[in-house]
């Protein structure tokens, strides 16, 4: 057993220096219209569940009704029903696109036990699939206890781009007619609008969280993961976060309900350190809430994750240290300022030399010591992929400037869920929310105005 721990170690210490680059990509992706077909798989399931089988049959397109009949669809429904007992409700709990097909994996819950049911749907949200997937062990994402869907509404929007537009959600609360609103951006690499990393969503959490006391919210798809042509070539991080998230923000301005005066930008890990550079160039953003920001440049931040990495695995063997001594080297290829007989889309570290340029470029500290905005500065003591130096060096440079307030959390981690210790990447495989402690603080630091 501890071979083949090793033998894992290994290899994750191989591919570690990517880990923040990455922050863990889901495979999970949220595409165009997805609530609609949300919608539209909770009407199918309970159209089946009233035993109207006959209007069932109309959720499927043409091509495929002559071999889709009421009886069939009743007789499937029977043999469940018969095995493990009444339908209570579905949940999503993926969705992606498949060539022209958008698949909704849904976990339906039955008296007895879960059955996994895959809806593959066409442009024209017709099912031309319907499947019955293997019992699925993994651990799956739980809903937080205040997450009261009692206490807000959700709706789909555009954040409209240059090439294409991103799907959105809006979240709002239903006791208030007029309300803040905070713009969530996501970490690095491609991700769901949940932010969605293992059994783990925070954005989600944070929605509802947020929503629940009085705070609206909008969260949406990153671009780099429903439109991965469109980064091919050179770019930077003003076409991977920034103009998206300033996108969402003017958006906020134009909705009913909220208060043009209160608008937020919320920053996790990349988007945080991204998060003083934004406020600059944007007179609608109140203030910025910058949760595990990195205050380094991102070379010495995964610098000490492969450093980090090395010390958990307690192997000293010269193997394992000419790997760690290779992997440094690679990161070392990162620190470039200027291009010079670079070709902007030269790949360093599986992205494009321009964009480390640019990002090597961006002086977050210097940015947020300038910025009067307000600011709130938030991390865990239990997270490994951002440390509580960086947070040290944020207070150091602007924890006693009256427009700032800084929070640090001992117990939690870098999804800001409550952990014992700070683990590694296997942690992010357990269910576990946001800390509800955090969102109160944040909903109080934003009704502080």
């Amino acid at each position: 057993m501890q071979i083949n721990n090793n033998l894992n170690y290994y290899y994750n210490m191989k591919k570690f220096f990517i880990l923040v680059l990455m922050m863990l990509a889901t495979s999970t992706a949220f595409s165009q219209g997805i609530i609609s077909l949300m919608n539209r798989s909770d009407d199918f399931f309970k159209l089946m569940s009233e035993e109207k089988f006959k209007e069932a049959v109309d959720f499927f397109d043409p091509s495929v009704q002559s071999k889709i009949t009421s009886e069939g669809l009743y007789e499937l429904w029977s043999k469940l029903s018969m095995s493990i007992g009444k339908f209570e409700n579905a949940e999503v709990v993926q969705s992606k696109t498949e060539g022209e097909f958008i698949v909704v994996v849904l976990d339906a819950k039955f008296e007895k036990d879960t059955q996994r049911f895959m809806i593959a749907y066409n442009k024209t949200e017709k099912i031309v699939g319907l499947y019955l997937q293997p019992k699925n062990n993994a651990p799956v994402y739980v809903k937080p206890a205040y997450a009261d869907t009692l206490l807000y509404n959700e709706r789909e929007v555009a954040i409209k781009g240059v090439k294409s537009n991103l799907v959105g959600i809006l979240t709002t609360p239903k006791k208030q007619k007029v309300y803040p609103l905070v713009v969530l951006v996501h970490g690095s690499g491609p991700a769901d609008m949940d932010e969605t990393v293992g059994a783990n969503k925070p954005f989600k959490d944070l929605a509802a969280g947020l929503a629940a006391q009085g705070i609206a919210s909008i969260r949406y798809v990153k671009r780099t993961l429903v439109y991965p042509g469109e980064f091919s070539g050179a770019f930077t991080v003003k076409e991977e976060v920034i103009n998206d998230a300033l996108t969402a923000v003017e958006l906020a301005k134009t909705l009913p309900g909220v208060e043009k005066t209160q608008i937020y930008l919320l920053g996790h890990s990349l988007g945080g350190m991204l998060a003083p550079r934004m406020a600059a160039s944007s007179l609608t953003i109140k203030g910025i809430i910058m949760v595990a920001a990195p205050a380094k440049k991102l070379a010495d931040l995964m610098v000490e994750q492969n450093n980090y990495m090395y010390a958990q695995m307690k192997d000293t063997t010269q193997a394992l240290k000419k790997v760690l001594a290779e992997n440094l080297k690679e990161v070392e290829k990162a620190r470039i300022t200027t291009l010079g007989t670079m070709k902007a889309d030269s790949v360093v570290l599986g992205l494009p030399a321009s964009y480390w340029v640019d990002l090597n470029s961006n002086d977050q500290v210097a940015a947020a010591k300038k910025l009067t905005k307000r600011i709130l500065v938030i991390q865990g003591g239990n997270d490994f992929q951002v440390s509580a130096d960086d947070y040290a060096i944020w207070n150091t440079a602007i924890g006693k400037k009256s427009n700032v307030t800084m929070k640090f959390y001992p117990e939690l981690n870098h999804l800001m869920s409550v952990q014992k210790e700070k683990g590694n990447a296997t942690q992010y495989q357990t269910p576990a929310n946001v800390s509800a402690q955090l969102v109160t603080d944040i909903a109080t630091w934003i009704k502080a105005k």
